[in-house]
């Protein structure tokens, strides 16, 4: 009996650039990713078992950050797909933008901007926004099998990642809906310290996000919304040598062997975890 292996897309637009590494992350974790550009049929789209948005400048952030793709008529196909057929799609950093521009994230009201992701807060020593690249800490803020990108994860799993993003800072004008996506369980992940504690620094908050979100779902779980790079930490080849902790100890550990640097760092978990949602719906077909 062949294997059954998932099948995604990942949407390519005019200005993305991790569609390659995000695709060998997905296909390292086993689910088959083929890079689908923006100007193809989106009625192809059908026949996949999920999607991708993976990170870039779709459009050159015109206007503002994933607005003009999130216009797409490939983006209404996997809006339709995530809502009324519960598709798992997993925007990642400038597919994280299109997916609130989209609507769907928080998705309290599909199709409802009800987000923005906006400027990253001013650095304080020089009064203008920062792109900002660098490590950070993420902490998981929701039960693991609440969202279908966590199941693999440990409750309150702390894990290294990168950011890369001048648009970044989760924030919205409408008064309590924080507090709503935390009695939901829609917050995912949080910026914190490498210990795990949540604090509100320019150090441990890149970005200036309100409660120092970092990822959010939408409220039936199959939709995953985050700032973050997961496939840039999902071999431990791409993690620093001088991170504290565990994953610090592995890389370090690696140096010289091919075999140990190609296993799996944290990112990895992220796709691990949209394989198993994948699988589930599959068999359950």
């Amino acid at each position: 009996m062949a294997q059954i292996t998932p099948r995604v897309a990942l949407i390519q637009f005019p200005g993305s650039n991790c569609e390659w590494e995000t695709k060998r992350a997905a296909e390292a974790a086993g689910i088959t990713c083929d890079v689908f550009r923006w100007n193809r049929d989106p009625n192809e789209l059908a026949a996949y078992d999920g999607y991708i948005i993976g990170g870039g400048f779709s459009y050159q952030d015109r206007v503002r950050s994933g607005v003009i793709a999130a216009k797409e008529p490939i983006c209404q196909t996997v809006f339709e797909q995530a809502t009324a057929n519960g598709k798992p799609v997993l925007g990642i950093c400038n597919g994280a933008q299109i997916l609130v521009e989209l609507g769907l994230i928080p998705g309290l009201e599909p199709g409802k901007i009800e987000m923005a992701l906006a400027p990253n807060r001013l650095d304080p020593a020089s009064r203008i926004n920062l792109f900002v690249c660098r490590w950070v800490y993420l902490k998981l803020a929701c039960p693991p099998d609440r969202c279908q990108f966590t199941a693999a994860m440990e409750p309150d799993f702390v894990w290294p990642v990168p950011v890369a993003h001048g648009e970044g800072r989760f924030t919205t004008r409408t008064e309590g809906l924080i507090e709503q996506l935390f009695d939901n369980q829609q917050v995912v992940f949080q910026y914190c310290d490498e210990d795990g504690n949540v604090i509100d620094s320019p150090q441990v908050n890149p970005n200036g996000a309100l409660a120092n979100i970092a990822g959010l779902c939408n409220p039936q779980g199959n939709v995953m919304a985050m700032m973050p790079h997961p496939e840039r930490a999902s071999f431990v080849r791409q993690l620093p040598g001088e991170l504290a902790g565990e994953w610090g100890r592995l890389k370090r550990d690696a140096w010289g062997n091919a075999q140990a640097m190609a296993a799996a760092g944290p990112g990895r978990l992220v796709f691990a975890s949209m394989r198993e949602a994948l699988m589930a719906r599959i068999v359950a077909a």
